[in-house]
């Protein structure tokens, strides 16, 4: 499918993946950290570790050979996904904890609350519905570029008036 959205779920979209991947960032390395802390059954976790050290987000590594036991390390590519499941957890504090947020991301030496944006890297301002466009990129076909001629703006923010994709800012 021509969709990074799609692309990346389909590579981790999967929940007990992105469990797993959690887990990974909490410090889980053995498989049975991992089946103890998720509670999941060892032929799924089995074969979400195997897919997701096959997509290169985890590797697999040796640590004893009698009997053989391996340890699973995050990889650049599964590194990359942190900020991912940061902006996850904040919109379910946000939208799913009705009592308050249920775990929050802080600076590990101070303990001061985080609170996780997605931002543009050139101008540093927060991305939000209606302030994105897509157009199609140098690895789009033809089709895709024939179809996103001009930007194509995203969701609306609540309340915006509509506005055409070539007042987006640049």
């Amino acid at each position: 499918m021509e969709c990074p959205i799609a692309r990346a779920v389909d590579e981790i979209g999967e929940g007990w993946c992105l469990l797993v991947l959690r887990e990974a960032f909490k410090g889980a390395r053995c498989f049975a950290e991992f089946e103890e802390r998720l509670g999941i059954p060892p032929s799924t976790l089995t074969r979400r570790l195997g897919g997701l050290c096959d997509r290169g987000i985890l590797q697999r590594r040796s640590y004893q050979s009698r009997p053989p036991r391996d340890e699973y390390e995050l990889t650049e590519k599964g590194a990359e996904l942190l900020p991912v499941l940061l902006l996850l957890g904040e919109w379910g504090n946000r939208w799913l904890a009705p009592d308050g947020a249920l775990i929050v991301p802080v600076e590990p030496r101070t303990g001061a609350r985080l609170e996780p944006v997605l931002v543009d890297r050139a101008t540093s301002k927060p991305i939000r519905a209606g302030t994105v466009g897509l157009r199609a990129g140098p690895g789009a076909s033809k089709q895709l570029r024939t179809s996103l001629r001009a930007p194509l703006r995203l969701a609306h923010a609540p309340g915006a008036t509509s506005a055409p994709a070539s007042d987006l800012e640049p």
